[in-house]
């Protein structure tokens, strides 16, 4: 329990600090906001006084500054690994959102020449990467997301698909998938 009782001060002692000296800070803004409201024409003595102010307050600025100082090592020193993280988040690359129109063009008229069956093999999806600057992943996400968005298989297609290993497993030997003699990109 006196661990706790501890802790808690410390926690305390750590939190007040910072809070006082913003409110010496803000103390010492309110003050001469109110010195320039009060009068746009200072007289000598009121800018000596308030000039004397200044002076105090630079002078404990000095000393803060020093506790500032430390202080602000002992928190890095505490959340070094969580500011690093964040640091890390804020570094990342945002996501450019659209492919590129031309990227997006070869992708189209790819996918207008091959409707009825818009599985590109590893082989096509190579070259589309390579013609149109995209990375393999983008290519891949490309094709899933226009399969599932705007693409709609014939009934006879989707009974082909259904049916295609019994076909497959037939034709090992003779002939596999017709789309697999399909002529490459362009």
């Amino acid at each position: 329990m006196e661990a706790y009782c501890e802790m808690l001060i410390k926690y305390e002692q750590e939190l007040t600090k910072p809070f006082k000296e913003a409110m010496l800070f803000l103390s010492r803004i309110e003050s001469q906001l109110k010195a320039v409201a009060v009068s746009t024409d200072f007289g000598q003595s009121e800018f000596a006084a308030s000039q004397n102010e200044i002076d105090v307050h630079e002078n404990n600025l000095d000393t803060t500054q020093g506790e500032d100082q430390e202080l602000k090592v002992q928190l890095l020193r505490k959340y070094s690994g969580y500011l690093g993280s964040l640091k890390k988040e804020f570094l990342k690359k945002k996501k450019n959102g659209k492919l590129p129109k031309e990227a997006r063009q070869q992708l189209l008229d790819w996918w207008s020449r091959h409707y009825k069956w818009p599985y590109p093999s590893e082989s096509q999806k190579q070259a589309l990467a390579e013609s149109t600057g995209l990375d393999l992943k983008q290519i891949n996400n490309w094709f899933i997301n226009q399969r599932k968005r705007h693409w709609k298989p014939s009934e006879d297609m989707q009974f082909a698909v259904m049916d295609a290993t019994n076909y497959y497993m037939e034709n090992v030997m003779c002939k596999p998938f017709p789309m697999d003699a399909m002529p490459m990109l362009l």
